[in-house]
Formats: structure tokens, sequence, C-alpha cells
């Protein structure tokens, strides 16, 4: 009877020890299955990992649109450069090219002094030509007249056409006004002194009468 009694004691503690267990093992969970606060947190740090890669493709993609547009202004300020660069060369060449045609200009027109004073000696020389001792002067005046007028025009020298010709301010200077019945009005009838072109610049003026209309009296 004694035996009997401890054999249920025996089974009665059993029992309750396996219920703890199993309550335990409840409690506990498999660990293999994640929780909701497991699912929760995965689901945080994905979303967070996805952010962050846009954010990421967005810097790159900005970046790369800032390079582009700073290469764009480079490009057009290295192309300015080169067209001011261009224009630079062309401005001193130009300037070179007239300073080398310009340069005796001074020279020439201390020279334009000795034809003027030789015309006026040839001129002389024809009113007198009744005395024949001038007359080899006067030649030789003239060949000296000649041989100055072809140096001058070795360097571009040439006179401005005036006599005859319709009053140019640009090439020539009215001394005075003469009234005339055999020229248009506005005409260059006498010229007192002659005028030089070097290359394509007037050097000095001619010095010229000009014509006007007669005035008629009823």
């Amino acid at each position: 009877m004694a035996a009997k009694e401890e054999s249920m004691k025996q089974n009665q503690t059993e029992e309750a020890s396996t219920d703890m267990e199993d309550a335990s093992a409840a409690d506990i969970g498999d660990p293999s299955q994640p929780g909701d606060e497991a699912k929760e947190g995965a689901s945080d740090s994905a979303s967070a990992e996805n952010k962050e890669g846009n954010e990421g493709e967005g810097d790159t993609a900005l970046t790369v649109e800032t390079l582009i547009t700073s290469l764009e202004a480079e490009k057009d300020r290295v192309l300015r450069l080169s067209a001011e660069f261009d224009n630079y060369k062309k401005r001193s060449a130009k300037e070179m090219a007239d300073f080398r045609k310009f340069a005796n200009e001074s020279i020439i027109k201390q020279l334009l002094t000795v034809v003027d004073n030789l015309e006026r000696a040839i001129a002389s020389g024809r009113a007198d030509s009744e005395k024949k001792d001038q007359s080899s002067i006067v030649e030789g005046v003239e060949m000296t007249h000649k041989e100055i007028l072809k140096l001058l025009e070795s360097f571009s020298v040439k006179p401005v056409e005036a006599e005859g010709k319709p009053f140019d301010p640009a090439f020539h200077q009215a001394v005075t006004h003469q009234e005339s019945e055999d020229c248009p009005d506005n005409t260059v009838i006498t010229e007192f002194q002659k005028g030089y072109l070097l290359h394509d610049r007037l050097i000095r003026p001619s010095m010229v009468v000009v014509s006007k209309a007669t005035s008629k009296s009823e």
C-alpha cells in the first residue's frame, strides 16, 4: 500500500515537470521563426537602405550635371579667348603693316618742299626762255625734278589730280574762289601747290582756286 502511494506521487511529480517545460517552451517560442518586432526592424532597415541608395543616385546625377555645366562654361570661355586672340593678332598685323607703309611719311613731306622749289625754278626758267644761257640750267633742273619724282613714286607717292577736276574737300584746299564762264561751278581752275598721296593716305592737300558761277546782271 505504501509502495502504491509513493508510485502515485512520483507520477504526479513527473506530470508537473512536463507541464512546466511545455509552458516555458510556449513562452520562448521557436527561435527559427522571427517575431513581429524582428519583422518590423528588418522592414525599417530595408527601407533605410533603399532611401540611402536613392539619395546616392540623386547625388551622382547632380554631380554629373554640374560637371557638364562647368565643362560647357569653360569651353565657351576658351572659345572667347581664342577669338579675342585672333582679333589681337589681326589688329597687330594691321598696325605693323601701316607702320611699315607710312614709316617714311615725315621724310617724304620734307622732300616735297624740295620738289616745290624745283618746280618754281622750272617755271621761272621757262618764263625767261629767251635767255639762251639759262636753257641748260633749266634742263638740268627738270632732270633733277624727274628723278626725284621717280624716287617718290618708288615709295608709293603720287600727286593728287586737281586742275580741271571737281573740287573735293577731302583732297583739295580752296585758297580762293574765282568767277569763270569757261568752267562749271565748283571746279578747280588753278593749282598753286600740288597735293600728294602716300599709298592711300593724303599727306598734303592741293592748294587750289575754285570756280564759281558768274553773277548775271539784269
